[in-house]
């Protein structure tokens, strides 16, 4: 069987993804504040069932780019998720990625406490004094403890990408957050991932600035 293969430039791979994403989602009209976020998950992905599970909370899109324009940071539950952001675009907006998995005293505290470094990695972001946006790809347990953090006053973000992939109560941290009163974007079911927590995030800074240096 002989294969044809297309002759694509490498800077053009992208566009010409997105033209076939667009084409492949046939008559489908997705809602401009959303289409960037919902393409660049099937981009990443492969996976067209994005376009049905991503939820929005109203008017999480415009008020996450807000708070990135005021200088919001972004913290994700694995450094896989912060090294996929692009932290160059923004810092031109004066925010910064952190992840505090791998932090030692986060790592004490989980055993101490017999609970997750995911949990106690939320702890230790709620008490940032910054406007924060979350990006969980991995853990459920950090959107349990978000949840709670949410509902104790003790926590107000700017947005939650509720995104973590897997089986066991992944389902449900997901329906929680979507109950929490705040903005959030929200894969509902099984899948997700690190890498889409970072396409969301990198979605809505290239919303604001196509420089992605």
């Amino acid at each position: 069987m002989k294969i044809q293969l297309e002759k694509v430039k490498p800077q053009e791979i992208e566009a010409r993804s997105f033209e076939i994403i667009t084409r492949e989602l046939g008559d489908r009209k997705l809602d401009p504040d959303k289409e960037l976020i919902i393409k660049r998950c099937i981009h990443t992905s492969a996976d067209f069932e994005y376009a049905d599970s991503l939820c929005f909370s109203p008017g999480a899109v415009e008020r996450a780019r807000e708070a990135i324009r005021k200088g919001a940071c972004i913290v994700t539950d694995t450094q896989m998720g912060k090294s996929g952001i692009n932290k160059r675009a923004l810092a031109r907006f004066g925010g910064e990625v952190y992840c505090f998995m791998s932090d030692e005293d986060v790592a004490a505290q989980a055993k101490a406490q017999g609970s997750t470094r995911a949990t106690v990695s939320m702890d230790k972001a709620a008490a940032l004094d910054k406007p924060l946006i979350f990006a969980i790809g991995n853990a459920p347990t950090a959107l349990i403890r978000l949840y709670e953090l949410i509902s104790e006053g003790k926590l107000k973000p700017e947005l939650v990408i509720g995104v973590p992939v897997g089986f066991v109560n992944v389902v449900q941290s997901k329906e929680l957050i979507m109950q929490a009163g705040v903005p959030y974007i929200v894969a509902r079911g099984r899948k997700g991932g690190s890498n889409i927590a970072a396409c969301i995030c990198n979605a809505l800074l290239y919303g604001l600035d196509n420089r992605r240096d």
